[in-house]
């Protein structure tokens, strides 16, 4: 028994040393072909290269897109539902003859969600609105100005560089007091003037400077919080409409409460406030960031797909190209082929050696697409504005499709070239 279990294990051995050298003379014919015959090799790696090239970039560029679009949206809060007169909605068609007739969330929602969810943590009450400010003669026009209640800062978490939030008492008595972005502070005051405690007007009012946002520059979409002032919506009250303003109710859900269960208690605190009749639709929407992932999740789909058919044509002339350049290897070795034969060698040997040729071909036309890829992330990150990353997946995806085209491309003249008759091989003049 002893005996048998070594004959297999060195049979085994032997099989594994007979494909380590196929794969290193494979290797070996491989790297001769690009050495040998550079022109030709090259112009037929062209395709894999351009082709790799065009559907890697293109997942690279949409992958970065992704995930930085990913990482704003959940700044807003995975477990954040937003109650609003409109729902979110991404493409497609949108009934909004429907919802132009309901009303505005108001102060009095936001007060019976306060009173009666067990599931929310906090929940703040938001309006915004575009208005001047002014420090002595200097003034910037179109200020995004935010109205909020109390707890806007637990629900939509930001960073102070300097000063402080505002205090309850602040907030309810609807005190004149202001928290600025860095770089209202910096046009209006400048850099080495501090902002805390000096006067700025909104309204025409004079607002006391409390508090200075953390810098954080713009996002993939444009948005900052850098351009705009935020001030307690009972002083914003006293001087402009909140009512006829598009607002909004962020509830923040407390831990181990899912979104779909503070939703729902959401809608029956809602729909009683307002006193809707059972057969009645909501006459507001609940709004969450996983709508908005959910569309750009689709629209990636569609580029990817559109990424495949481009690099898809590429791919199908550089399987040609590799195609032709087995052919014609098979030619120029069919004398070798036939002492190879002669010698011993089995159809599959012959057959192995050739699709490794190929698939060794294919993955190096791939890897100097992959190459290319990487040089323009690094160029081209700063000018986009993002982050350009290869992944390892890409990298592997795009090694893995070489392979496969080397492989597909190889295997017609690799399996001829298994067939030919040793006799015949030898005596070609080749």
């Amino acid at each position: 028994m002893q005996i048998v279990n070594f004959t297999v294990l060195f049979d085994n051995m032997k099989r594994l040393i007979l494909i380590f050298k196929l794969i290193g003379e494979s290797f070996v014919f491989a790297f001769n072909e690009v050495l040998i015959n550079k022109t030709r090799t090259i112009l037929s790696l062209l395709g894999i290269t351009i082709g790799i090239f065009s559907i890697i970039s293109v997942f690279t560029v949409f992958d970065s897109m992704e995930n930085s679009i990913k990482e704003e949206i959940e700044s807003l809060g995975d477990n954040v539902l937003f109650i609003q007169k409109w729902p979110w909605a991404m493409g497609g068609d949108y009934p909004w003859w429907k919802y132009y007739k309901r009303p505005e969330p108001d102060i009095n929602d936001l007060r019976e969600i306060e009173r009666r969810s067990t599931t929310a943590e906090a929940a703040t009450f938001m309006v915004g609105v575009n208005r001047t400010v002014k420090y002595r003669n200097n003034s910037i026009e179109n200020v995004g100005i935010e109205a909020v209640t109390q707890d806007y800062d637990r629900v939509m978490p930001f960073e102070l560089g300097a000063g402080r939030y505002f205090t309850p008492i602040e907030s309810k008595g609807g005190d004149n007091v202001a928290i600025i972005g860095s770089l209202i502070g910096e046009n209006l005051f400048g850099e080495n003037v501090d902002p805390i405690g000096r006067k700025i007007k909104i309204f025409g009012l004079n607002m006391d400077v409390i508090g200075v946002l953390k810098e954080e520059g713009e996002d993939l979409f444009g948005n900052t919080s850098d351009n705009k002032v935020i001030i307690p919506v009972n002083f914003a009250r006293n001087v402009i409409d909140i009512r006829d303003i598009n607002a909004t109710i962020a509830v923040r859900a407390k831990n181990q409460i899912s979104n779909d269960q503070m939703k729902d208690e959401l809608t029956g605190i809602l729909r009683s406030v307002h006193k809707l009749k059972p057969s009645a639709d909501n006459d507001f929407a609940i709004n969450e960031t996983d709508i908005i992932s959910k569309g750009f999740d689709d629209l990636f789909a569609v580029i990817a797909m559109v990424g495949w058919v481009i690099g898809g044509f590429s791919l199908l002339v550089g399987g040609f190209g590799i195609a032709n350049i087995m052919f014609v290897s098979v030619k120029e070795r069919t004398r070798q082929i036939g002492i190879q034969k002669s010698l011993g060698a089995k159809n599959y040997f012959i057959l192995l050696q050739f699709l490794f040729e190929a698939v060794f071909l294919s993955i190096f036309g791939g890897f100097i697409g992959l190459i290319i890829v990487y040089v323009l992330t690094l160029v081209g990150s700063n000018a986009i504005g993002f982050d350009l990353i290869l992944t390892e997946g890409n990298i592997l995806l795009g090694i893995l499709v070489s392979a496969f085209i080397g492989l597909v491309s190889g295997i017609i003249p690799a399996f001829n070239a298994s067939r030919l008759n040793p006799v015949d091989a030898m005596r070609s003049t080749f």
